[in-house]
């Protein structure tokens, strides 16, 4: 493509747009990974399928979505932490997907409230000079232009700003290929004046590769490759692999039944599908008159609605009936499958085919967001029925929003699917990058403890608590992205198909084998404990005077310990908890490592159940090593328990501010309440001669408790004159356990 002096000067300075390390999230959606991208001058495309975070991009250049970390520069100024109004005042310009004009504004009054005065190289008179088409239609209103003309006059607003960088997103999308050609013919002549930069985000592979020298392919959130237009051109491979282009039988489009010959030798045709949904497009969304324009199609696109072919419920029950289902739920148990089958498809069917091979039976769910039919067991549109909203919450232009509502749907779907024991759902099994991780997890989530969860995820060797959270979820690293078969995707995702056959075969065979006969103390009731390495001298004491009556189930307190209990108790598990070690409390308010979520106790004022608990371990805050402490507590009273965790004691006002934290918690609880305070120390390291032994901040605690809780006959405070780890304090704990359960524990209730 030529260049001109223009450009040539340009070259060396500072890039037009420098984007590094970028991320963002929707929710926990991970929708921009790490991206990197520098337009020094000319024209960059930006290409890739959808979904893959395009849009997303242009919105965080422009300052209307924020970032979660990274950078973002024009011309060597930061725009991450900039208002959109700042960002267009720095000289940066904005063409929005669908153009976004006003319907009754015409032409010339678009451009009018564009212009920002006399200077600068745009005007309204260049605007017709460049686009005569404008000039010819400045008195018609944004409506009753075409598609073309209306993309001419987003452009030309956002020229009117005299942009020194041009953001402009799908410029072609939903024109005509006449109208394609002048809006490349634009592009390349704004690109030859040399006076602005240009980074287009385009799907068609023949415009971004001819606009533009360079193109940057968009994969997952993240770009893939920067590659020389003309490569990218000639390279029919390429493209399909990287962005999809063709058409691919097993992906987009549900497999045709073989078709019987007809007489004669021919074929005959294939049945047509009564039960799938339909697509319903108005060519007149508004009703014409004889002055009406064309409409463009893209509005058109936007005016079609999705419907299915017979009522919502009748087509519910025609998809159950097809695969072997009851529109309350299966009638034979199954593993699910699921993930985006738009963009996984093959690894998801690899995984299907393992296990199916295994002998068990198998659902392909597909939990894409863009439409297109897969040929799944369970379409996309029939998880999408269970949001909310139904379907029009979950089908929308944002793909971020698009893919929360997704996974809220699927969560719900899942619920109505594994019945109170599970047995209908033998396991569920997942596989992708941070998206489709975000997208399953919420499920498996919601499945009681002991259903199979298998995700395979490009995040697995990071930090995965906020995808496991407090469920029994197996993460599997897949070594290589989730983005086609290979040698090493072939040997995880096959691995983790064996192990979820595996698991799921010994669920079915013990939901058809005889109850085992039970054993003596197999009835006791289950208790929750809290423990954590400083107090676990009093659990295991009271573990052992309760023990013979109660079967304790003991939850190491790192924050996600808590919540797994609190699960259970939500569940209707466990009905019963000795919370001795409220430590997880310390590290939320003060930014600890092991933080409890603001819904801690929450389960125990939800279900009302009777309450002991404890003030163990509030004497400390949890870190790494010692150089993950952060700066401004480097002065502080530090312990280092182990090479990988250091802890901070904590300061009277602390201990104050988490006694008002736990109280209001405490008044919110209706059952029966006993709330033990040990005199002697909170933990292993609060006794005479240990490093934490602090007498002033024990007391702010114990102050601030017995200032905020509203005691009664059933919510009572009780100060215990001995250390937390001393054997009478295990006698009070149990005792007023005792007390609160009644002379004699229930028995389990059948089933648990």
């Amino acid at each position: 493509m030529p260049t001109t002096d223009r450009r040539q000067q340009l070259r060396g300075t500072l890039p037009a747009l420098q984007v590094s390390g970028l991320n963002l999230y929707y929710g926990r959606s991970h929708a921009l990974q790490g991206v990197d991208l520098t337009l020094q001058d000319g024209v960059l495309s930006l290409v890739g399928r959808n979904g893959m975070g395009k849009t997303s991009l242009c919105k965080a250049i422009m300052g209307l979505v924020p970032v979660s970390s990274g950078s973002i520069s024009a011309f060597g100024e930061e725009l991450v932490g900039r208002s959109t109004t700042d960002i267009a005042r720095l000289g940066i310009g904005y063409v929005p997907q669908g153009r976004r004009l006003w319907r009754s504004l015409s032409v010339d009054e678009h451009l009018r409230l564009a212009q920002r005065g006399p200077r600068g190289g745009w005007t309204r008179e260049r605007v017709y000079d460049t686009f005569p088409r404008l000039a010819e239609r400045k008195n018609n209103a944004g409506s009753q232009l075409s598609g073309g003309e209306q993309q001419m006059l987003a452009i030309s607003r956002a020229l009117l700003l005299n942009p020194r960088l041009l953001i402009m997103d799908e410029p072609t999308e939903g024109l005509a290929p006449v109208i394609v050609a002048q809006v490349e013919d634009m592009l390349v002549r704004l690109s030859e004046e040399g006076d602005v930069a240009i980074l287009v985000i385009e799907q068609n592979i023949g415009v971004a590769t001819e606009i533009s020298e360079t193109v940057a392919i968009m994969v997952n959130g993240r770009v893939n490759r920067v590659i020389e237009a003309a490569r990218l051109a000639a390279d029919r491979d390429l493209q399909q692999r990287l962005l999809g282009v063709g058409r691919h039988g097993h992906e987009e489009i549900e497999p045709a039944p073989a078709a019987a010959s007809a007489p004669g030798g021919r074929r005959a045709p294939a049945p047509t599908r009564t039960d799938a949904p339909i697509r319903v497009y108005l060519s007149n969304p508004v009703l014409p008159t004889r002055w009406s324009a064309d409409v463009a199609a893209a509005r058109i696109e936007a005016s079609a609605h999705t419907l299915t072919r017979m009522p919502v419920v009748a087509a519910t029950a025609a998809s159950d009936r097809k695969v072997g289902r009851s529109i309350g739920g299966l009638n034979e148990p199954f593993v699910a499958v699921a993930g985006t089958l738009d963009t996984k498809g093959e690894e998801l069917r690899f995984i299907a085919d393992i296990i199916k091979a295994a002998g068990l039976p198998v659902k392909l769910i597909d939990l894409s967001t863009t439409g297109r039919i897969s040929g799944a067991d369970v379409p996309p549109l029939e998880i999408a029925l269970h949001h909310p909203r139904g379907s029009a919450g979950v089908f929308n232009a944002d793909r971020g929003a698009a893919v929360a509502a997704m996974a809220e749907a699927f969560e719900t779907w899942v619920k109505g699917k594994s019945g109170s024991d599970g047995v209908r759902l033998l396991g569920l099994i997942s596989a992708g990058g941070s998206g489709a991780t975000a997208l399953a997890t919420p499920a498996m989530r919601a499945l009681p403890v002991g259903v199979p969860k298998l995700m395979i995820s490009t995040v697995a060797s990071g930090n995965t608590r906020a995808y496991v959270g407090p469920s029994d979820i197996m993460m599997m690293y897949s070594v290589t992205d989730v983005q086609g078969l290979n040698a090493i995707s072939r040997q995880v995702l096959a691995n983790g198909a064996q192990a979820m056959a595996g698991m799921a075969r010994a669920r079915l065979e013990a939901s058809k084998a005889p109850p085992p006969r039970r054993h003596a103390g197999d009835d006791r009731p289950l208790v929750g404990l809290t423990m954590f390495g400083v107090t676990t001298p009093c659990v295991q004491q009271v573990t052992k005077l309760i023990g013979d009556d109660y079967e304790c189930l003991v939850f190491h307190a790192t924050g996600i310990g808590g919540q797994s209990m609190e699960k259970l108790v939500d569940g209707g598990l466990v009905p019963a908890v000795i919370d001795v070690s409220t430590t997880e409390i310390a590290d939320l308010l003060f930014g600890g490592v092991f933080p409890a979520t603001e819904d801690r106790f929450g389960a125990i004022i939800r279900t009302r159940i009777p309450y002991v608990g404890s003030v163990g371990a509030l004497d400390m805050v949890n870190f790494g090593a010692p150089d993950s402490v952060p700066e401004r507590y480097r002065t502080r009273l530090l312990h280092q328990h182990n090479p990988q965790v250091t802890l901070m004691r904590t300061q009277p006002d602390e201990n104050a501010a988490m006694g008002r934290w736990i109280g209001e918690r405490l008044n919110l609880m209706e059952g029966p309440v006993r709330f033990l305070l040990p005199e002697g120390g909170v933990s292993a390291l609060d006794e005479a001669g240990k490093p934490f032994f602090d007498t002033a901040a024990r007391e702010a605690l114990f102050g601030a408790l017995e200032a905020s809780v509203r005691q009664t006959a059933s919510r009572q405070l009780v100060r215990v004159p001995h250390h937390i780890n001393s054997p009478a304090f295990a006698a009070a704990l149990a005792q007023h356990f005792r007390a609160l359960q009644g002379a004699r524990p229930r028995a389990r209730a059948a089933g648990r």
